[in-house]
């Protein structure tokens, strides 16, 4: 399942994501506007067969996501397979995703060479809510059905027994990962090897007629369908996204690795993140993000502004995206502080302010890690770079006075009351 790191609300929040032109009707000429950007349509013909069906009984398509809830928030890498979904719902066919409160608590093993560590249910629960809110920025409400998988992996261990004959050891381990840990001797845990069964029940639960996911997906969804089989049910289409490539512009979008731009982040981060994507990288955000290849005739830090604009805007509004304009120009382009800078009182003890211990108790971390920044001349005072020798200060100084931290953290000072 994608590990995009409770019941559907009576009324779903509406999608800021715009709907795509209308695609084509016809399951010939359908098939190729959603897999036009995928990188596997598995099997051949597999697609088609499913939406000449669905024209032919006149219902819509019953098209799969599980998603585990490890982590609080959706990044922009989770959106490539949500967008796909949403073309699926122009199409008039159902997305079914699917909370995996219950594979969250073993986790998707999926390029991993270590297992994963077991999350407390009261935090899937709490992220599980998170995944929900922030899907339905991209997916239009009224057309998901949410389910949570605990409604039936919570089996008896008779239907265990069953799961577990749909497959063998053999099989599981011509997988990728777990053959190169195999070889590697690195340990596998029975649980893991059981995780692609649990997602491909979900399929049987379901009934799910297509399930997408990233390419580190495949084999997960290809057991699917022979998990399926193995209950007598339709085996589903397999549609596989390329994977996103995070702010570095080379390794898989991933919060753990610090390149991800999350989709319920401040306007301003979402716009000065995305300028920070290298040019090399530019063009596959603007054709797994937007739809469209960047534009040719404009300049790459042209294009790349239209970019973090439009992702900006889609996130939250237009007028958000203006204002996230304004304060990067203001920041990084005029070096001026923004409009907004919030006042922090600080104290100061035995008549003089130990600025380390200052930006400790602003901002956080440890005052030898500000000590550090002092030293690597990224700490300002008033537009200043504060100096090394300059660690112990009079509060008056201070008191007013504008704090930066590296580019992007600002304080104005201000000096607590009675601490003089």
């Amino acid at each position: 399942m994608e590990n995009l790191d409770a019941q559907q609300p009576a009324t779903a929040p509406p999608s800021t994501l715009e709907p795509p032109s209308r695609p084509p009707s016809a399951p010939s000429q359908a098939v190729a506007w959603l897999a036009r950007n995928a990188v596997d349509s598995l099997p051949h013909g597999g697609l088609e067969a499913k939406l000449a069906e669905s024209e032919r009984e006149g219902r819509p398509l019953r098209v799969k996501l599980g998603i585990d809830p490890t982590s609080a928030d959706i990044h922009l890498g989770h959106t490539v397979v949500l967008r796909k979904l949403r073309e699926f719902q122009e199409l008039g066919h159902l997305v079914v995703l699917i909370i995996g409160d219950y594979t969250a608590r073993v986790g998707d093993p999926s390029g991993r060479a270590v297992t994963r560590p077991m999350l407390d249910p009261a935090e899937i629960e709490a992220n599980a809510r998170t995944y929900q809110e922030q899907a339905f920025k991209v997916l239009d409400g009224p057309r998901v059905e949410v389910r949570r998988n605990g409604e039936w992996l919570d089996m008896a261990m008779v239907d265990l027994f069953r799961l577990a004959r749909t497959a063998t050891v053999a099989q599981l381990l011509e997988r990728d990962d777990f053959a190169k840990r195999y070889a590697a001797g690195e340990p596998i845990t029975v649980l893991e090897l059981l995780y692609p069964l649990m997602q491909g029940y979900d399929s049987v639960e379901v009934d799910a007629d297509v399930e997408l996911g990233g390419t580190d997906q495949k084999f997960n969804l290809l057991l699917g369908r022979d998990v399926q089989r193995a209950y007598g049910k339709p085996e589903q289409a397999v549609l596989t996204m390329p994977i996103l490539p995070g702010t570095d512009g080379e390794r898989k979008m991933s919060k753990s690795l610090g390149n991800h731009v999350g989709i319920a982040e401040p306007a301003e981060e979402i716009y000065g993140k995305t300028l920070s994507l290298p040019d090399e990288a530019m063009e596959s955000w603007y054709e797994l993000l937007l739809g469209e290849p960047a534009p040719a005739a404009a300049a790459p830090r042209d294009a790349k502004r239209a970019l973090a604009r439009r992702l900006t805007a889609e996130a939250w509004d237009e007028e958000a995206a203006s204002r996230a304009e304004a304060d990067f120009d203001r920041r990084f382009v005029e070096h001026r502080p923004p409009e907004d800078v919030p006042e922090v009182e600080f104290s100061a003890d035995g008549g003089a302010a130990h600025v380390p211990a200052v930006i400790s108790e602003v901002f956080g971390g440890s005052r030898s890690e500000a000590r550090r920044l002092i030293a690597q001349g990224g700490v300002r005072l008033d537009g200043r770079v504060l100096g090394s020798e300059e660690q112990d200060v009079d509060p008056e100084r201070l008191d007013g006075s504008l704090l930066q931290i590296g580019k992007r953290r600002w304080a104005r000072l201000r000096l607590r009351k009675g601490a003089r």
